[in-house]
């Protein structure tokens, strides 16, 4: 195989402000891109501002009008045409007065999008995404956003902010929850997965909606896991971990829109940045959609230091590609005077404006207005019972299981003696998770009512996780000192056979704003798990969390260890399926667990350093107090089966597809699922590759004794990479090859690469 080259920021910028004008093979613009232009065409300079304006919603439609103060100016802006689009507006009879409003009433009668973050389901709750990456089931994934875009639509949302396509390797950023993981790889799969969910086959059909990569780009690796904090990375970095899967949603699915990001990239914000927007997206990867900022983003240029004042920062977002302006008003205030000084071309406008328009035919808003306004389906959708089976579906194949010494799970249905104990196991709100602006609080199956289909129990509280109200919009109020119901929760272990623990994170504990410098059990709850212990120790741990978390001590001693997550409406009912096991567990860690918050970031694909073995003197890198290795490694879940890998097989005679095989046998008695998975280390390369680096995978379900052989296949995609300047490149020479359970086990094997 020869060296290829693929340059990726070589762009002449002259050609990209006309970029978004799909054509015909014979050169003639489609049938919407003609519309468009002439729709275009048209329009005055402000009301091509106005698409470029959004709003979050600030009043009731059905009401009267806004008679005062700033609400009375967005209420005219809409009436003159002047807002593209609102967000966190919702119900069918809601939307359809704003958007009657606005087309009645408008010169052209262009109508709005309707924008909402529909994360993980909208009434319906699937598990966060961090939990459904652990399916490592990309079919159950797209179905998950299927039943979410079904009744965002029936209640007049065609648009959703998600999927968040971020990596990160940080356990303590709360928005770890939102996203697939630390790996590009699979975080790739899963973000096309997750937008061909949300947008369908047809993006006019009436249960489709657009969907949104975001944050555009870096945002994961906020410094500290601190949401909002500066990033600093290399360019390897962003080209190897952060693009591909902003590159894959939007090659691969066709994503309609891509959200700009709150931190710096090389020094720049990203809402003002051109080499990402107009070079690299709208340039290299032919993006045809439009950029959408992040809340207030654009005026956050102000306090970056980029921008003097909210007039500039207009300036520079319209320029650098940002195409609708997230409630910073800085278009709708500035940009048609920036116009008109020369400070912006209308060029450019007029690129942003096309592209808007452009998702809005295809969404069919043009053709119907109203076509998500209906009454009756949104009364028929919600809380539909296909989407309840499929959301417990979903949270059944996320849940992981981490330890099981001694088999105590799965619990027999006569077995007698249960205890329960923990205040998340009696919590029909916390379950849900964070990010579900469109749900309604208490409608989660809790453990408790989960388990009354199988057994007969007794519980007790122990401890409250928070204390006081909780809410999306403030943060968590820990309980640090109440242990007033630890006496009962002992007792009670001290006269059962078995103790179910439910702890860990409340659902506000992780999403935006939400990170944490300690990323142990929250408050009083490791104290009453040693408690317990002292008098029980037949105690399976359930774990209810938004992002990974440190457990030594649980990890050494508890005999076994559920990762619940939290896995939204259906949670009590899947995890009850499993700890009985009319589920057998079948998920597998996207982040890695570290044995302390000292670690983080920890993640599986690092670099090996010029010192990496462990050496009996103090030079080689290591911590003096801990291990180097992850608790629990990415990739890593136990079933109730036992798998064996055998016979590994490379074949490396044809370099343009390197052959991988190996033989799986389920040597247990029970049915179940695994997913095995292929990793590849480049030994000798022109910049130095990861030590381990995940190039496949492959759920497998597997009878009692059987055996399948599993093979796979690797061209210039998987064997390449990016160099420090964004060429793709794929180099001869030696790999190493690995197929096993988790990324730290497995069967050896090696090829050259000719």
């Amino acid at each position: 195989m020869k060296k290829v080259t693929v340059v990726i920021v070589a762009i002449v910028s002259v050609f990209l402000w006309n970029a978004c004008t799909p054509v015909k093979s014979g050169g003639q613009q489609d049938e919407i891109g003609q519309k468009v232009e002439d729709l275009l065409a048209q329009m005055t300079l402000e009301e091509k501002v106005g698409q470029m304006n959004q709003y979050n919603g600030f009043y009731d439609a059905t009401g009267p009008a806004p008679s005062e103060g700033d609400a009375k100016n967005k209420f005219e802006h809409l009436k003159k045409g002047w807002v593209g689009s609102v967000l966190n507006v919702r119900g069918a009879k809601q939307v359809r007065e704003l958007q009657k409003m606005v087309v009645e009433n408008s010169r052209l009668g262009i109508p709005l999008i309707f924008g909402l973050d529909v994360i993980h389901g909208h009434k319906t709750l699937a598990p966060i995404p961090l939990a459904e990456a652990a399916s490592w089931d990309l079919e159950a994934i797209k179905k998950s956003a299927e039943v979410a875009a079904t009744e965002a639509s029936a209640v007049g949302i065609n648009w959703t902010f998600a999927p968040m396509v971020d990596i990160s390797r940080d356990a303590r950023w709360g928005r770890v929850m939102e996203g697939a993981g630390e790996d590009p790889y699979l975080g790739a799969k899963i973000g096309v997965a997750r937008v061909k969910g949300f947008q369908g086959e047809d993006l006019s059909a009436p249960n489709s909606i657009a969907a949104c990569a975001k944050h555009f780009a870096g945002y994961g690796f906020a410094e500290a896991g601190r949401d909002y904090n500066t990033v600093d990375i290399s360019t390897s970095t962003l080209f190897n971990v952060v693009l591909p899967p902003f590159k894959a949603a939007v090659q691969e699915a066709d994503v309609k829109t891509v959200m700009n990001a709150f931190n710096i990239m090389n020094g720049v914000p990203s809402t003002g940045n051109a080499f990402l927007q107009r070079d690299i997206l709208k340039g290299k990867w032919g993006f045809n959609g439009f950029v959408i900022s992040d809340w207030g983003s654009c005026m956050e240029m102000i306090p970056h230091g980029m921008a003097a004042d909210l007039k500039e920062a207009a300036m520079i977002a319209a320029n650098a590609g940002s195409d609708m302006d997230m409630e910073s008003y800085a278009y709708v205030k500035y940009l048609a005077d920036l116009v008109r000084e020369g400070k912006v071309s209308e060029d450019k406008v007029d690129d942003a404006v096309r592209r808007i328009l452009r998702v809005k035919f295809e969404l069919g808003l043009f053709d119907d207005p109203y076509k998500y306004c209906s009454e009756e389906r949104e009364k028929e959708m919600l809380y539909h019972q296909d989407h309840q089976d499929a959301v417990l579906d979903m949270a059944r194949k996320s849940i992981v299981l981490l330890k099981n010494d001694g088999g105590l799970l799965p619990l027999d249905k006569k077995q007698s003696g249960i205890a329960v104990i923990g205040a998340l196991a009696n919590d029909k709100n916390s379950p849900l998770g964070s990010w579900r602006i469109g749900s309604d609080d208490n409608t989660a199956v809790s453990v408790l009512e989960g388990l009354d289909k199988y057994c007969n129990y007794k519980y007790a509280k122990g401890a409250d996780v928070a204390v006081g109200d909780v809410s999306f919009t403030y943060d968590v109020t820990i309980n640090e000192t109440d242990k007033s119901g630890f006496a009962e929760a002992i007792a009670l272990a001290k006269k059962s056979k078995v103790v179910v623990m439910v702890l860990g994170e409340h659902g506000f504990m992780s999403g935006e704003g939400r990170s944490r410098a300690n990323i142990d059990l929250p408050g009083v709850q490791q104290e009453l798990l040693e408690a317990v212990y002292k008098v029980n120790k037949n105690i399976v741990l359930v774990l209810m969390n938004g992002r990974p978390l440190a457990l030594p001590w649980a990890a050494e001693n508890i005999p076994t260890i559920v990762e619940a997550w939290q896995l939204g409406t259906q949670s009590g009912n899947a995890i009850a399926d499993v700890l009985f096991g009319t589920y057998n567990p079948s998920g597998k860690l996207t982040m890695s667990f570290p044995r302390t918050v000292g670690q983080c970031p920890i993640y599986y694909n690092h670099y090996s350093t010029g010192r990496p073995d462990v050496k009996k003197e103090v030079f080689w890198s290591h911590y003096t107090d801990e291990e180097n290795s992850p608790l629990f490694p990415f990739g890593y879940g136990l079933s109730y089966s036992k798998f064996e890998y055998s016979d590994l097989k490379v074949d490396d005679s044809d370099s343009n597809n390197i052959k991988v095989s190996v033989k799986i046998t389920n040597t247990s008695n029970i049915d179940g699922e695994e997913v095995v998975q292929l990793y590849i280390h480049d030994k000798a390369a022109s910049i130095v590759r990861p030590v381990k680096e995940l190039k496949g995978f492959e759920k497998i379900t597997l009878k009692a004794n059987e055996s399948k052989t599993v093979e796979f296949a690797m061209t210039e995609k998987e064997l390449g990479f990016y160099d420090i300047e964004g060429n793709f490149v794929v180099e001869p020479g030696a790999f190493d090859v690995m197929v096993g359970t988790n990324s730290q086990t497995g069967l050896s094997g090696s090829f050259d690469l000719k």
